[in-house]
């Protein structure tokens, strides 16, 4: 079985430029580098990983995708770029040159509501297929139905949903929620990362059984081959060390065929990145 870490992230810690990583987040103030996930993921079989854009400048895609030429172990990166830009398509081609960039991801979650039905958004995705770019979907979850109506545009654009739209964990399943995450897995285009789970808990107290509803729910919708497994390394130090996160997933899938759970843990990433 081929394991692929679909999620995780790199920074050289700038206090300024990463000022989301507040004073609550002290774990995480530092720099996080492939040498330090490297024997992480060595440790538990997993062959690579995809590394994420977290901040949303030039700079960081060029640093990103040179980690990925480095380190064999980085099959590759879903950048940021201004989808919003004139000159996206020039931007577009410059980078995709870059054979391990495979995906674009604008962080919506910190936007308007309404950032994914905005034209000039919209024209920007509309301009990924061409490349064979995806776009992962970062909202929280109240912002899924902006969400359902991107996709719903674009039928032939490959998207995937980070960390199941960030539910709250230990208030159990919301039925907006729910219904929501059915909607948005109806359209065939659309996968689903089960990743980030621990750090939308209160307090970052959480049980294996707190995730197993809704684990239930993103399977059930997705079903098998759309659904991924990611770690949302490092930020997910903040409720659960690396084993933690990665043991909530593998015992649940553990009842699945070996098929299935390799689906799961890395043969629908290689597919939907073309890793």
């Amino acid at each position: 079985m081929t394991k692929i870490d679909a999620h995780q992230h790199f920074w050289q810690f700038d206090p300024a430029r990463d000022a989301w990583i507040d004073d609550s987040m002290e774990m995480i103030r530092r720099d996080f580098m492939p040498q330090d996930l490297a024997p992480i993921l060595k440790s538990h079989g997993i062959t690579g990983c995809v590394a994420v854009q977290a901040d949303q400048s030039v700079s960081e895609t060029i640093f990103l995708l040179a980690l990925a030429k480095k380190y064999p172990f980085i099959k590759g990166v879903v950048a940021w770029l201004d989808l919003r830009a004139a000159d996206l398509d020039q931007h577009l081609a410059r980078f995709s040159k870059h054979p391990l960039l495979k995906g674009i991801r604008h962080i919506a979650q910190a936007e308007a509501d309404d950032f994914l039905l905005q034209k000039e958004v919209q024209n920007g995705i509309a301009q990924l297929a061409a490349y064979g770019l995806s776009y992962d979907i970062l909202v929280y979850a109240h912002q899924l139905p902006a969400a359902i109506g991107l996709v719903a545009q674009f039928p032939e654009q490959a998207f995937v949903l980070d960390h199941l739209a960030k539910p709250k964990i230990s208030k159990g399943i919301d039925q907006d929620w729910k219904n929501h995450i059915q909607q948005l897995a109806s359209y065939p285009n659309v996968y689903c990362k089960i990743s980030g789970m621990v750090t939308e808990t209160d307090h970052f107290q959480w049980g294996k059984q707190d995730f197993e509803p809704f684990i239930d729910l993103v399977l059930s919708a997705f079903g098998i081959d759309r659904v991924m497994y990611g770690s949302d390394w490092p930020v997910c130090l903040l409720a659960a060390q690396y084993q933690e996160q990665l043991a909530i997933v593998e015992e649940y899938i553990s009842s699945l065929s070996q098929t299935e759970q390799s689906k799961i843990m890395g043969a629908n990433a290689i597919d939907f990145y073309n890793l």
